[in-house]
């Protein structure tokens, strides 16, 4: 079977690694890629919004199967593009329609989805630049911190948390009226403050069934001690050493299987990856924001522990039998530690040399942000790869991982010493 991969980051990397395994993989295809997918596929230099484009590649490699790595896509509607289209439609798609998109692609869909089907979730309301000035009363109404949400996708930075009732109110006005997200913050969350710990769940749905993924953890913030600004993710582990199996049992009970339901009951046709953003609470699971894709870093972490055939999971998915599927998973710990460019996630360059992959043994490098230069490996992104190892815990995983990013270097390399700190 011939295979294409929508992206050109370290979550295309892993998918592109474990499906390399697949004895049912003919050729793999990855658009637009990077330095890594290179060594595994064929990269195709097309955007992932380009779905003339993409369509055009389909028919030209024969593709079977299409994997949708990042948002941007799902929200524009490529299933639905396929789906409609006579030439396309018997490609199979991972990856929701346009309308399942929208949990993630609007912040209060989600909200009001999760409440319909009772999803315990965090209080919140909407405001837009209309509704300005019942946004200030209903921030005097919380207790600080303050939580500020772009209802459209802002690149995983659209989300403030201020502690300051004065701050909050100037930056609600600069969200609403001065599009400091763009389009993103025509209308903003505002809800209340959950204090507990993150983890993230992941389950795969053809609609009807499904598989839930290991869980793991990931690190937003720039700094140690997750303070500074929201990254795409600093590094993540898996899985998560305080989740207990009652602690599990009652998120696929509360919210992983009435999300589902909630899907089928709304006519939502869904299919794909659903990513659960959770905050424990007093031992309580709640939801934050759903994903309708897998996270990045959590891939680099979740997909290498999955030791069943990738390939097998996803044709089980988008034929629909996946009800009598066991997933088979590794139970070492898996951690990721990511190494970003210099100024990330503020302005930082590209072009940037990378020495000392081929030295690395005891990790895998996934690449997020790389191209190769005239056989040279540089950087191209802020994040700019992931290095995963296994351990019998966590701890073991990290510190390979650490003595491995040692023997990377690239001009003002930056990653954080920390991961995991909070475990």
């Amino acid at each position: 079977m011939n295979v294409l991969i929508l992206g050109s980051g370290g979550r295309e990397h892993t998918l592109a690694w474990k499906l390399a395994e697949s004895p049912q993989l003919t050729q793999l295809f990855i658009a637009p890629g990077n330095a890594g997918t290179a060594k595994l596929g064929t990269n195709i230099p097309i955007g992932v919004s380009d779905f003339q484009a993409i369509k055009e590649a389909v028919l030209q490699y024969q593709i079977k199967l299409l994997i949708v790595g990042p948002e941007v896509p799902l929200v524009e509607g490529i299933h639905d593009f396929f789906n409609k289209d006579s030439e396309l439609k018997h490609v199979g798609v991972i990856g929701p329609k346009k309308q399942g998109a929208q949990l993630e692609g609007s912040k209060e869909f989600a909200k009001e989805f999760m409440i319909r089907h009772k999803i315990p979730t965090a209080k919140y309301r909407s405001f837009t630049k209309e509704t300005l000035e019942k946004g200030y009363q209903f921030l005097e109404e919380l207790t600080p911190p303050y939580v500020l949400k772009a209802d459209g996708l802002a690149a995983g930075k659209g989300v403030l948390i201020i502690h300051s009732i004065d701050k909050a109110k100037r930056e609600l006005k600069e969200m609403l009226t001065n599009q400091k997200f763009g389009e993103a913050s025509q209308t903003v969350v505002i809800e209340e403050y959950l204090d507990g710990i993150e983890m993230s769940c992941f389950a795969l749905t053809d609609g009807k069934d499904y598989v839930v993924l290991p869980n793991a953890k990931d690190y937003k913030r720039i700094g140690e001690g997750d303070t500074g600004l929201n990254t795409g993710g600093m590094g993540a582990v898996s899985p998560v050493p305080f989740a207990d199996k009652k602690l599990l049992a009652t998120i696929e009970k509360t919210i992983i299987r009435p999300s589902i339901i909630g899907l089928e009951k709304d006519n939502i046709d869904f299919l794909g990856f659903l990513f659960f953003g959770l905050m424990i609470v007093d031992g309580k699971p709640l939801v934050i924001e759903y994903n309708v894709r897998m996270g990045d870093p959590e891939t680099e972490v979740v997909v290498p522990r999955i030791q069943s055939d990738l390939l097998e999971l996803f044709i089980a998915t988008t034929t629909g039998t996946l009800s009598n599927y066991q997933l088979e998973i590794n139970p070492q710990s898996a951690a990721t530690v990511m190494a970003v460019s210099g100024g990330y996630p503020e302005k930082y360059e590209n072009g940037k040399a990378i020495t000392g992959i081929d030295k690395v043994t005891d990790s895998i490098v996934f690449h997020s942000g790389t191209k190769v230069d005239a056989d040279k490996i540089i950087s191209n992104g802020g994040r700019v790869l992931a290095l995963t190892s296994f351990g019998k815990d966590f701890k073991e995983a990290l510190k390979k991982s650490y003595a491995s990013l040692k023997k990377i270097s690239f001009d003002a390399m930056n990653y954080r010493k920390d991961i995991g700190f909070d475990l």
